[in-house]
């Protein structure tokens, strides 16, 4: 979770699960292993060949993609986060909800104008707005089934009330203020598997302590107090899960 000087960490004293397959002790070595030449930026996730040795793609939306059908003919898997009647509606989804708000909370918080903080906060906080009218009436956002949009934007508001809110100074309104979007992410977070892959000390420690401009210090709050695993009140709308292929 950690990434200073040298990018993001493999080492495990400061809380990573380290590099299982090489030892590696920082993320730009799987860089450099692909290329020895590169030198442009190290970012995360990176989905790696083990037997090529190369690295096949570092764009989680493009990777979300893959996970989704490539490794069906091994695993047996059928389920489908993108399925070909609800493309389209996916796709418009995912089109009004990564700039505004995946991508806006991070142009509100590395903002280095007043003009350009105010713009990008307004276009998160207009987005949730219209995000929690829509799930006033869908059970989750493309209708009744569970899709890769709304993997998506789970993995920017299970981090919003702490992280966004204060470390990026998206403070309008917490998800929690959100009656549906707030319901709608405990109904996710408690999918089978899902709590799994998150970790909020990873998630507070990476802001708090990596992002030296916004806070010099490093400190870290002790906020908030949030339980994922309460009730949610979604089952009052129609939905069949995940679409099977």
């Amino acid at each position: 979770w950690l990434m200073q000087d040298h990018g993001w960490t493999f080492d495990q004293q400061q809380g990573s699960s380290g590099d299982h397959l090489d030892g590696l002790q920082y993320l730009h070595q799987r860089y450099t292993e692909d290329d020895p030449h590169y030198t442009g930026r190290v970012t995360v996730p990176v989905l790696w060949d083990k037997q090529e040795k190369r690295i096949v793609n570092n764009e989680s939306a493009e990777i979300i993609r893959i996970f989704n059908t490539a490794f069906n003919a091994l695993t047996g898997n059928a389920l489908d986060l993108y399925p070909e009647p609800l493309r389209p509606t996916i796709e418009a989804l995912n089109e009004r909800i990564y700039p505004a708000v995946n991508n806006g909370v991070y142009r509100a918080g590395f903002a280095t104008t007043q003009d350009a903080y105010e713009a990008a906060f307004d276009d998160v906080f207009n987005e949730l707005d219209h995000l929690e009218a829509l799930l006033e009436r869908n059970r989750y956002l493309a209708g009744e089934y569970l899709t890769e949009a709304d993997i998506r934007l789970f993995t920017t508001l299970v981090r919003f009330d702490a992280v966004y809110h204060g470390h990026f100074k998206c403070n309008l309104r917490r998800l929690s203020d959100y009656h549906n979007l707030s319901n709608w992410l405990r109904e996710l977070y408690q999918w089978p598997g899902v709590a799994d892959t998150v970790n909020m000390e990873h998630i507070q420690k990476h802001y708090y302590m990596s992002h030296k401009t916004i806070n010099p210090n490093g400190i870290v709050p002790k906020g908030p107090l949030q339980d994922f695993t309460q009730p949610h009140d979604r089952q009052r709308l129609p939905g069949k899960g995940i679409w099977q292929a």
